[in-house]
């Protein structure tokens, strides 16, 4: 058998100076990497990631959800992923379809270098690079933010993505007050207020976004509230889109699309299941005439999931490249970065592309789990 797997191995790491903050509801968060490596008995190896947020520390949680995965995967064919995918997804597991995703990530990985091509080209490959935007973290002040959004424009970033206090008052304050330093710079922005706005201060501010020429407006509502969105987008021209962390199963984004609930459907493949369910996510708006702009908010091997689907498929416009870049390359050697140009572009390499450290990760897991034909290693 070809691509026999033989071993799965799970590490669940955090970089150390990973600590985020995207809303003043939140406390600093804690970044968790689980990482999937996947061994074949001839001698190939695929990797996959997924981060979850946390802010009392260390996630040990979706590890723990993989782990009961694992033993189904031993002894199959890393050539059957779809059949592999519908195996996972039919048994008694937490935290679907997140689990399945490093998963599924790390059998494309290894299959592409089994094919020896990149991902990208393995699922289409329809382009090399693509337009990024600069994701912010929360920042304690407006004079913070302007001096930040100063420094971004010197790196070469023309679109840049808010995160922000996620109140009202003070996140409008703050868009006047951007505006009114760059109005002048062809710089373009995006707002995300992580689902936290009511509906009548979502459409005030939908309006004021479009005044002033907004990309979109991100998460104003509960990804839930589909009732809300269809209204909101109905009744304002800027851009809708949700944040893309609750409604992850194919007919769920199909109730969105066909509700006209957004503008772009917006999920994140280290969420929805891995490379199989986001492909099938992106066919599904694209035969609706939509995008999908993914989620790439994470470690390197998340990043690199999302930007080759983005650069397989023709129906993204831009990747997401979370600020400061640094902490979120913790264990992997080859990093994605914006160019002076403001674009990323696919990584050298077979699979993923993506090289890593393991003896960094393994010496910082905080956890580790491996099974083989002879059972569990801990």
């Amino acid at each position: 058998m070809k691509l026999k797997i033989d071993k799965v191995e799970v590490f669940v790491v955090v970089g150390p100076n990973a600590n985020y903050k995207t809303s003043s509801h939140y406390s600093d968060l804690t970044i968790t990497n689980t990482i999937v490596k996947i061994q074949t008995s001839d001698g190939y190896e695929g990797y996959g990631g997924a981060i979850s947020w946390t802010e009392a520390g260390v996630d040990k949680s979706l590890a723990e959800s993989i782990r009961h995965l694992i033993p189904f995967l031993i002894g199959k064919s890393a050539l059957q992923r779809e059949e592999i995918y519908a195996l996972m997804a039919s048994r008694c597991v937490q935290m679907t379809p997140q689990a399945q995703s490093p998963i599924d990530i790390a059998l494309w990985d290894l299959v592409s270098k089994y094919a020896g091509m990149p991902l990208y080209q393995m699922l289409g490959g329809a382009r090399e690079k693509i337009l990024s935007y600069a994701s912010t973290p929360f920042l304690p002040s407006i004079e913070d933010y302007i001096e930040h959004v100063h420094d971004l424009k010197e790196q070469g970033y023309k679109f840049i993505k808010f995160h922000t206090w996620c109140r009202f008052e003070e996140d409008m304050n703050l868009v006047k007050a951007i505006h009114e330093e760059f109005k002048d710079s062809n710089l373009k922005f995006m707002l995300d207020v992580e689902t936290a706005y009511t509906r009548e201060e979502a459409l005030k501010a939908a309006r004021i976004l479009g005044s002033y020429d907004y990309i979109w407006f991100e998460a104003p509502l509960p990804d839930t509230d589909l009732e809300g969105y269809r209204e909101l987008r109905s009744r304002v021209d800027i851009p809708i889109i949700a944040a893309g962390n609750t409604l992850l199963q194919l007919n769920q984004l199909e109730q969105g699309i066909q509700n006209g609930c957004w503008s772009s459907v917006r999920v994140d493949a280290t969420l929805a299941g891995g490379i199989t369910q986001t492909k099938k996510i992106m066919g599904i708006a694209e035969a609706n005439s939509m995008t999908v702009e993914l989620q790439s908010w994470g470690y390197t091997l998340s990043q690199a999931a999302n930007l080759h689907l983005m650069l397989a498929c023709n129906n993204s416009k831009y990747f997401e490249q979370a600020v400061p870049v640094e902490p979120l390359e913790f264990g992997a050697i080859t990093s994605i970065r914006t160019d002076k140009d403001g674009y990323v572009h696919a990584p050298k390499g077979n699979g993923l592309g993506i090289e890593m450290d393991w003896e960094l990760i393994s010496k910082n897991a905080v956890l580790k789990l491996a099974f083989d034909e002879t059972g569990w290693t801990e």
